[in-house]
């Protein structure tokens, strides 16, 4: 197996790097990229994290799973990437210094922007190697996801992994372009997603379940002997609609993220700073909270609550 321009041989551990550029300070910048190989034969699993830098909890997924050495396989190899965007993570970004999403720069280019070419070096030295993917995010901008898996369902190795990984929600979610996952499935490499808590804020109810779904897809996949217990039920989302702010104002809500609502039902009301209107906001759809804005400050237009049935 190669990787990172490295062969590697069975049981083996190795920590390796892809260098991608300098700070104009001449600091170098690589990603640190751990590889556990066992002896016998079996599936490559990428775990990765960090393609927004501001994501922090799919971060402490993966440190997580490097601390507890829950990621030794007894067949195949566990290819582990904590922070993908060292930019990011360093500036408290989701971006890149040039303002690019490198979840919208795939498969990238050698020569193109600087994003282009993190993702550019991830599709050439690290997927050639790679047989399945969980590339772990959060919500952004102060939304909170509720723990969910978002991959294409018509795909029934991709249900076979969702089922593995047993987060609480499987998302039916259509690929992206120039996402990883988008470049990915090009590949013939099958690419989950999973989402938990939001950017720059733990979570710790989202990084165990992140921690346990590692554990339990390994085992599905037989990389592993023993696996946590199911004890969280999966439902399956396969439509999904944003509440939106009326108008501006302040945002208080009366569910929680997760929570089961009923069409018609009061969500939380808009009111302004001078106590001069209420507006409460119902259910347009019986479903599931699957995202929450913590942001009371809203204006009209704003994403409010994500409901998934």
């Amino acid at each position: 197996m190669k990787i990172a321009g490295k062969t590697l041989g069975k049981d083996t551990f190795n920590q390796l790097s892809l260098d991608i550029a300098r700070l104009p300070s001449r600091t170098k910048i690589d990603i640190p990229i751990f590889v556990r190989r066992a002896p016998h034969d079996g599936p490559t699993l990428l775990l990765m994290a960090g393609l927004h830098g501001d994501e922090i909890n799919g971060i402490e997924i993966l440190r997580t799973v490097l601390d507890k050495r829950c990621f030794d396989p007894v067949k195949g190899t566990v290819v582990c990437i904590p922070i993908i965007n060292i930019y990011g993570f360093l500036n408290f970004s989701r971006a890149v210094p040039d303002g690019k999403d490198v979840n919208r720069s795939f498969p990238g280019s050698k020569r193109g922007s600087l994003a282009s070419r993190v993702a550019y070096h991830l599709m050439n030295e690290v997927l050639p190697a790679v047989d399945i993917g969980i590339d772990f995010h959060t919500g952004g901008a102060s939304r909170s996801n509720y723990p969910q898996v978002r991959c294409v369902l018509n795909d029934q190795k991709n249900q076979m992994l969702a089922q593995a990984f047993n987060a609480p929600f499987t998302i039916d979610a259509p690929l992206i372009p120039k996402s990883l996952r988008h470049s990915a499935h090009a590949r013939g490499k099958n690419i989950l997603v999973y989402e938990g808590g939001e950017s720059l804020r733990f979570d710790a109810f989202a990084v165990k379940l992140g921690v346990l779904g590692v554990q339990k897809l390994m085992a599905q996949l037989e990389m592993t002997k023993k696996a946590p217990a199911k004890k969280e039920a999966n439902v399956v989302i396969r439509q999904r609609k944003w509440v939106r702010a009326k108008n501006a104002g302040l945002f208080h809500s009366r569910v929680k993220n997760g929570q089961t609502v009923a069409e018609g039902q009061e969500l939380g009301f808009l009111t302004d700073p001078f106590a001069e209107f209420k507006t409460w906001l119902k259910a347009p759809m019986s479903g599931h909270v699957i995202g929450l804005n913590n942001n009371p400050v809203v204006n009209r237009g704003d994403a409010l609550l994500h409901l998934g049935r």
